[in-house]
């Protein structure tokens, strides 16, 4: 392609109507359907239920060590008329799991048992029937429903599994997701210790990958293409042809001249979004390809992992049978005025602390191209499109990155930056892994004000 003209979003979608249009594409879609081991089938999702093929346990079997015996013949024992039992013929020494003999009933544990001699024991405290016995289908019952479909299965259910006669289940086969990164600007991370200037080292595609491994599914993370129309048409035609359930493009998504995702998703497919109204991740695309979904990714480490949140996510639990589990939120204290852009939804890190007994919220940076605004912070607060901004004090619900108990163990740092501060988190992290310094630089006066109105624990100057 000799030219290629510069786009523009065709129409800028809420994220409310770009996720309903896209769980539109999604809702039915299941993948397909495989038979897993149950020894290697932990985290799998079943496709279909299971049924118990045997009891558990199988057989009427000694709960205790002691003596087996028939209830009815001790009912008259006592501590006035102690009964003596005869072994092999009224008492039959068992140990914990032994089959009951013909015609027991109940176990009678050691301590409660006097032996006399080698022949015979005495016992003070008559048994009822089915005592310290476990009987047949306690636990399982053959041809009861031992688990449902669409359950994901965690490392009991496997046990239960295995005893209940299950070797193989028919499960969901993982997601398979192509993720092409794109950019002639893009180097991998082994070429060089110091890219030259103009290049960038590509990371995105393995932040994705993991991001995909940890929804259960199978990423399939391909070489940098360069931002060239036959090479980014080419990949997307392999993506296409592939065994992938999901495609991902990553970068070429926004609205610049050399920006191709867009124009070739419409020449294979189907655009059914180009730009949501969310910051970071604005450019974000998706699509439709012979019937695969395609997702345009945008470049910038921070709009990409928030698309994959938004769009990728629910998708690929989606394809499992499984609801998209939720982020755990709480409600903090907005520790700054917060000025936001009309129209559009914006993800703002931020760092969390308890502070007085109040939990603290205080944003980071912004920007999309920060990959560090994440590592650093401990949650995510949206701001709605239809305000303009967050006063400070102003109480918001926040997701969480870290679990909440994490939070009442971290000590919140407000001022300007010291690599001293780095050094000091490192080592309370070593003294104590519990320990977490979170630190914002926002000058030496904005230190001493946060310390003043209560909103951090230490103030750097």
């Amino acid at each position: 392609m000799a030219a290629f003209e510069r786009k523009i979003y065709l129409q800028l979608k809420t994220l409310e109507e770009a996720h309903r249009i896209w769980e539109q594409v999604f809702q039915s879609r299941r993948a397909a359907v495989e038979e897993v081991s149950s020894h290697q089938a932990l985290h799998r999702v079943l496709a279909r239920p299971v049924v118990a093929q045997r009891s558990v346990p199988h057989y009427h079997g000694a709960a205790m060590d002691g003596i087996a015996v028939k209830a009815e013949t001790t009912f008259d024992a006592s501590d006035a008329r102690p009964l003596r039992l005869r072994l092999g013929t009224d008492a039959f020494a068992v140990d914990t799991g032994d089959p009951l003999p013909p015609n027991a009933d109940a176990v009678i544990m050691i301590e409660q048992v006097e032996s006399i001699d080698d022949h015979q024991v005495e016992v003070r405290t008559p048994a009822y029937p089915w005592q310290h016995v476990r009987k047949v289908g306690e636990d399982i019952v053959a041809g009861e429903l031992l688990l449902p479909q669409q359950h994901r299965l965690r490392p009991a259910d496997l046990g239960a599994l295995l005893a209940g006669g299950i070797n193989a289940v028919s499960a969901f086969a993982r997601p398979r997701v192509w993720i092409q990164p794109t950019g002639t600007e893009l180097m991998v991370s082994s070429d060089c210790n110091e890219p030259p200037p103009g290049k960038i080292i590509e990371f995105n595609g393995t932040v994705l990958a993991a991001m995909v491994e940890e929804t259960g599914s199978e990423p399939w993370l391909q070489e940098i293409v360069a931002d060239d129309y036959d090479s980014i048409r080419n990949a997307m035609e392999a993506a296409v042809d592939s065994p992938a359930d999901v495609i991902l493009i990553n970068a070429g998504s926004s609205a610049g001249s050399e920006d191709y995702t867009r124009s070739i998703i419409e020449e294979l497919g189907q655009v059914l979004v180009h730009g949501v109204t969310m910051m970071p991740g604005k450019p974000t695309i998706l699509g439709l390809v012979r019937d695969k979904p395609i997702v345009g990714i945008p470049g910038y480490p921070v709009s990409a992992i928030l698309a994959f949140e938004e769009f990728v996510r629910p998708l690929l639990f989606n394809l499992q049978g499984l609801a998209c589990p939720g982020f755990p939120k709480v409600v903090a204290t907005l520790a700054r005025k917060l000025p936001s852009r009309l129209g559009l939804e914006e993800f703002i890190r931020v760092i969390l602390g308890r502070v007085q007994g109040r939990l603290i919220a205080m944003p980071l940076q912004r920007g999309a191209g920060m990959i560090t605004s994440l590592t650093r912070a401990d949650g995510i607060l949206q701001v709605p499109q239809e305000l303009e901004g967050l006063e400070l004090g102003e109480e918001v619900r926040i997701r969480l990155l870290r679990p909440e108990e994490q939070l009442d163990q971290t000590l919140i740092m407000i001022g300007s930056h010291d690599n001293t501060i780095d050094v000091l988190a490192n080592e309370l992290k070593g003294r104590d892994s519990r320990l977490h310094l979170s630190s914002s630089n926002v000058g030496s006066m904005g230190g001493l004000l946060a310390i003043r109105r209560g909103q951090t624990h230490l103030a750097g100057s």
